[in-house]
């Protein structure tokens, strides 16, 4: 199955596993709730969709790579106790709590959840003095003589055999005491995650007219090549970074995170290209609704790729769009809360105090995403200058509530006249961008490219649900037919793959 469907598993099973009955007790006992094993190549996100439920489903997380464990740290360490047994007093060898175990029980404290995910990464490459451990740990969920604590679910991620000569094969009677899910790459769940994860458009660009270059995994005389999930990722970063300070990543540096030369020299040139077209087509003119008659007949004679690159800029830049819009309702929106709060009673500092309280607590349960902690510490800020203008401007008495609410309310709706702003914005580059669309493409194959990749961004779909737009109605109606879309999308791939032979 794909990555998306694999976490919706365990999220299910999280929740099945966590339910307790009317007197507190889980309904199903700690020795039934199967530990969950995630088998499935490298750099697809296995990892990743752990942070991602922890925080989804509210509980903690303790991660750990096992391959970077002796026995001594993941059983502990023996040492000598006098016991008591029928009168005699033995010598006994006990162990010192497992540095797992103890991570546990610390991140209980840490963070206030007594409830969690224990993730044991690469649990079939351990050593051959951990092999047994390991056995131990899934069967009877203990490490050593110290158990997991009631409450934790035990989800632990391998590689099969092909990825890692280190690989050790599960005996039946393990295999028998876990659910084993096997997860595979797929590049359109990836695709809706890449929008949300806010991967650099070249990529997103390059990968729609190569999607055999998503993930590759190839063995050669100079040893392994490959191109993963992971490392797409990581590059993205990389090459925003780089754009933010004025510099470039040539072949050698994308070579650094697509591990195929292939594959990096190819995007490297694309990189270039796309800059170029970035340049040549006035993207931003575009989506202002600026654009010739001489860039209309330029892309009616431009390859295919050429084509859906333009299409791709296009989406890259709406993508920025719609994600400011989505991020200014939900600030302006979680503002507006804790101002209901401050004129429903009580004063302004305590409003701007019990959101300080709030985004501290999450913080604490590891709940927050980067961009949630902005937003929260906007929140905080705006709270803060409120408080500050009314002590500046003498409405902090009790005579002064209707004023002093009055004159907050002044403040708050500039925030709102910003966000309805980048809102207007977003909407005026959304209807640029389809009469660009419609004039150079029609009802093409582009144009239901640009509209199913609008249907796939989180936050175009998001922004779709608030606010109308003519003309992605008409064409999503128009073009998105299962019959018309499965017919254009399969003219599509025999261009595509007319372009490789």
């Amino acid at each position: 199955m794909d990555i998306k469907r694999a976490k919706q598993e365990i999220k299910d099973s999280i929740e099945a596993y966590l339910a307790k009955d009317a007197y507190g007790a889980y309904r199903i006992p700690a020795i039934r709730q199967r530990p969950i094993l995630l088998m499935g190549p490298p750099g697809i996100g296995k990892t990743q969709i752990m942070e991602q439920i922890a925080r989804e489903c509210g509980i903690a997380l303790v991660s750990y790579t096992i391959t970077h464990h002796t026995r001594q740290s993941a059983v502990g360490l023996p040492f000598i106790r006098e016991k008591e047994y029928g009168g005699k007093t033995y010598s006994v060898t006990e162990y010192t709590m497992s540095e797992i175990i103890a991570s546990v029980y610390e991140r209980m404290e840490e963070t206030g959840l007594s409830e969690g995910i224990l993730f044991i990464d690469e649990i079939n490459c351990v050593s051959e003095t951990l092999a047994p451990t390991m056995l131990q740990f899934l069967q009877c969920k203990t490490f050593g003589n110290q158990k997991v604590p009631e409450g934790w679910i035990i989800v632990a991620a391998g590689n099969p055999p092909e990825y890692n000569k280190s690989v050790r094969e599960f005996d039946v009677v393990t295999l028998d005491r876990i659910r084993r899910i096997d997860v595979e790459e797929n590049y359109r769940v990836w695709r809706e995650y890449a929008y949300e994860a806010d991967i650099h458009p070249a990529i997103l660009a390059y990968l729609e007219i190569h999607k055999d270059c998503f993930y590759r995994m190839e063995t050669t005389v100079d040893g392994r090549v490959f191109a993963t999930a992971r490392g797409w990722e990581d590059l993205s970063e990389f090459l925003k970074a780089c754009e933010a300070v004025g510099k470039k990543a040539d072949r050698e540096v994308v070579h650094q995170y697509i591990q195929h030369w292939k594959i990096a020299k190819d995007f490297a040139n694309y990189l270039e290209l796309f800059a170029k077209y970035r340049k040549d087509y006035g993207l931003e003119k575009i989506l202002e609704g600026v654009y010739s008659r001489e860039t209309i007949e330029k892309l009616g004679y431009a390859a295919f790729d050429e084509r859906l690159s333009v299409v791709g800029m296009l989406l890259g830049k709406l993508a920025g769009l719609f994600r400011e819009s989505y991020l200014a309702d939900r600030y302006v929106t979680k503002l507006f809360g804790w101002l209901k709060a401050y004129k429903a009673g009580g004063s302004l500092r305590e409003a701007a105090d019990g959101a300080a309280a709030e985004w501290r607590e999450l913080r604490r349960q590891e709940r927050l995403t980067q961009e949630a902690d902005h937003m929260l510490r906007r929140v905080n800020d705006a709270l803060d200058r409120y408080v500050q203008i009314l002590k500046e401007e003498h409405l902090t008495g009790p005579a002064d509530g209707e004023r002093a609410f009055e004159r907050v309310r002044e403040e708050f709706e500039k925030e709102t006249a910003v966000r309805e702003e980048i809102v207007e914005r977003t909407g005026r580059a959304l209807d640029n961008a389809f009469y660009f669309m419609e004039e150079a493409f029609g009802d093409s194959q582009e144009m239901v490219s640009f509209v199913t990749e609008l249907n796939t961004n989180y936050y175009s779909v998001q922004y779709l649900k608030e606010n109308d737009c003519d003309m992605y109605w008409k064409y999503n109606k128009r073009l998105l037919s299962e019959e018309v879309r499965e017919k254009i999308l399969g003219r599509m791939d025999a261009v595509e793959n007319a372009m490789r032979e």
